[in-house]
């Protein structure tokens, strides 16, 4: 596929017992594409649920696509007042910040909440919205200017009942550039993730937000939208500095850009594009249930359980809806899905099996339980089975759950399904095609089942994942790959296997060819499936340096005491020092590390004060 289409195509403080004052009807409107559950009655439900329509079907006629996919399941909650989102909103200081919408991130579940009491809750909603779009349609990943630009360039359209009207922009753009003034475009293109500008709030991160926009808008109106895939050919193909890539997607210097943008600020006007509302879509059909009180709970207990200000007291909550209802399923699954993420798989499992007693609908429960089984250990034969049985009912009640695709595919692949799980692989990347972990595990089955030009395309791109760790893993892969690739000018796999054991190769013999002898055995790296990368602040007591090139820090915080291995030292993620030593003794650290057991972990980040 030409990179154009590529570009286009692929271009939260609150009591446990949540006390809000009359305790209000809740219910939940369903429309084609969305569940809004909401306390400020079934008319604003449904306005939200078609607000949500209507936008998804106006990203996908900006991205030209007729199928949307959401890269993780969406719960839009939609509040009455400021005072209950307020108890969901984030913490500043010990104290909820003040926010008209809000967006809950998760990998196996996603929440964006409204107050409905404010005149425009819509546009920081859009906003995030619009970045779980580009996750789930588009399979590159951008500069920061560019997803932020059109972030911002999405959440700026008004929606009525006739029509979308795309590329307005808002009043406060202008007043920030005009009062803040402008970046130079050369110095916008090259912010990262990692750069102070993009990650620092104050008045260079405003600015930075306001000119991403402004650039948007200005490609869209001039027609130059097309010319990003020019851009990034040349910027990421062709490995042009900046300014050369500017100058040969869009024929003009970085300065001249700047005269331009500055030219089209100060002209105040810019284009806007009527796209009718989709037909079909309407708000009197759309299903509407009742949510008891008990449910409502258990769901605010589920947003605080995916939030990291909240999530020691959503057990609390979760246990007092269980005294009200005992058979709850909602809150049966939350208070196993938090048991493992403390890799309490005893706990975690007792309260699934009750949960799926209860609703053996529920994808997320089938998803969960399955998780548990395949982070307790080794996984054997009859564990296997009954791994892939609870992903294949998942993904049965939820064709687009990409997480139980991963892990089922990981699954087969170990356990003599090659093909299979490269399939339900596939189907993972396809629902969520820049998650760079599902990318890793198919490049992994590719390369253990001798797919090796598949497995190099996917590696290549990885080693320069945003994500150290697997930027570092996939750099490994990609030198065994090449590795692999020479070797089999000379050898061949004589052995077939799909489990990832070693991999027998016999030479080839032109002289004689019925006489072929064994000469190696290659070991091809096999997908993990990956616990959740875990935060640690305390006091880095000792270094074990003893199994070079490896390193074992003993951390210290609070009563715990930590043993966490770096696999090389050489090569970890280190910040705040130049180099690694073996003799750090009694310094604070900061960590970023993956649980494998009970106070051990591997290190993905070390930062050293």
């Amino acid at each position: 596929m030409p990179l154009v289409q590529r570009f286009l195509l692929g271009a939260f403080l609150l009591s446990s017992t949540f006390l809000f004052a009359g305790d209000p009807q809740w219910v939940e409107v369903r429309s084609p594409n969305f569940s809004v559950i909401t306390d400020a009655g079934d008319k604003r439900g449904r306005d939200v649920a078609l607000h949500f329509e209507q936008m998804r079907s106006v990203f996908g006629t900006l991205m030209t696509r007729a199928n949307v996919n959401l890269s993780v399941p969406l719960q839009i909650v939609a509040f009455r007042n400021s005072k209950e989102l307020r108890q969901m909103s984030p913490l500043f200081h010990g104290k909820p910040t003040e926010l008209a919408g809000l967006f809950q991130g998760g990998q196996d579940r996603c929440f964006i909440m409204l107050d409905m009491s404010t005149e425009n809750p819509w546009s920081v909603v859009f906003h995030e919205y619009a970045h779980r779009l580009m996750d789930g349609n588009i399979a590159i990943r951008a500069d920061p200017w560019f997803e932020e630009g059109f972030a911002e360039y999405f959440s700026s359209i008004e929606v009525d009942n006739k029509q979308a009207r795309v590329g307005k922009i808002p009043n406060e753009t202008y007043q920030i550039l005009m009062q803040l003034g402008m970046m130079k475009v050369y110095d916008l293109f090259r912010v990262q993730q990692n750069t102070s500008t993009y990650n620092e709030s104050g008045d260079h991160r405003t600015t930075f937000y306001a000119e991403s926009s402004l650039v948007v808008h200005y490609l869209y109106d001039n027609k130059l939208i097309l010319k990003l895939a020019t851009y990034y050919d040349a910027l990421q193909v062709q490995k042009k500095p900046v300014d050369q890539a500017i100058q040969t997607a869009f024929g003009m210097t970085p300065d001249q850009f700047d005269k331009a943008l500055r030219g089209y600020l100060s002209s105040g006007r810019y284009m806007y594009y009527p796209i009718p509302t989709p037909a079909g879509i309407m708000p009197s059909e759309f299903k509407v249930t009742p949510v008891s009180p008990v449910d409502a709970r258990a769901l605010l207990a589920d947003i605080h359980a995916h939030s990291p200000d909240y999530r020691k007291q959503a057990l609390g909550e979760f246990q007092e809806v269980l005294k009200t209802e005992p058979d709850n399923a909602d809150a049966l699954r939350g208070v196993g899905y938090l048991y493992l993420q403390q890799q309490d798989f005893e706990h975690a499992g007792e309260y699934f099996k009750k949960a799926a007693q209860k609703n053996s609908k529920d994808p997320r429960v089938h998803l969960y339980y399955a998780m548990l089984l395949s982070r307790e250990g080794v996984v054997q034969e009859e564990k296997s089975a009954e791994i892939k049985k609870e992903l294949e009912a998942a993904v049965a009640l939820d064709p687009k759950l990409a997480d139980a695709y991963s892990l089922l595919g990981f699954t087969q692949a170990m356990s003599g399904e090659p093909e299979k799980g490269m399939a339900s692989l596939k189907r993972a990347v396809e629902l969520a095609p820049r998650n760079d972990s599902y990318q890793f595990n198919l490049a992994n089955v590719y390369l253990v089942n001798h797919k090796v030009d598949e497995a190099i395309v996917i590696y290549r791109s990885l080693t320069g994942s945003s994500q150290p760790d697997v930027a570092f893993r996939a750099q490994q892969g990609l030198e065994q790959a090449v590795r692999f690739k020479e070797m089999g000018k000379t050898y061949e796999v004589r052995i077939e296997n799909g489990s990832g054991e070693p991999m027998q190769l016999v030479r080839r013999t032109e002289e004689a060819p019925g006489k072929e002898e064994e000469v190696a055995t290659v070991s091809a790296p096999i997908p993990v499936s990956a616990p959740p990368v875990r935060f640690l602040k305390g006091k880095l007591m000792a270094v074990d340096c003893s199994a070079s090139p490896q390193a074992v820090l003993t951390v210290t915080s609070g009563a715990k005491s930590l043993k966490l291995r770096i696999a090389d030292r050489e090569h970890v993620v280190l910040i705040g020092e130049d180099k690694f030593s073996c003799d750090w003794k009694s310094r604070s650290v900061s960590v970023n590390y993956r649980e494998v057991a009970a106070g051990d972990g591997d290190v993905v980040s070390l930062e050293v004060q």
